[in-house]
């Protein structure tokens, strides 16, 4: 079953001007990720420091595998560095069937 991924991440101001080059930097590696369906960036229209990274995984052992490998030194990313805090994932099946 289609797994959406939601991390919810905000940026502290001060690295709001890097940002885009470091998540688009990540996210290169985790498009190439096998059973990766795809990833889209969006910001909050109120909070520009606000972004919510959408994956689309084939599979939930598919992005198992992926977290798995991110929490490597291998597949550690830069994203901590410009974080104002922990980020949040949320994890949901896709039913199209409902």
């Amino acid at each position: 079953m289609t797994v959406l991924s939601f991390l919810d991440v905000h940026v502290a101001p001060d690295a709001l001007d890097r940002a885009p080059a470091v998540i688009h930097d990540t996210l290169v590696a985790t498009r190439a990720r096998e059973g990766c369906l795809g990833v889209d960036v969006t910001v909050d229209v109120d909070d520009e420091t606000h972004f919510v990274l959408v994956e689309k995984w084939q599979t939930i052992a598919a992005d198992d595998a992926y977290r798995a490998w991110r929490a490597t030194p291998e597949g550690a990313s830069l994203l901590g560095p410009i974080l104002a805090g922990a980020p949040t994932l949320t994890r949901t099946e896709v039913h199209d069937e409902i």
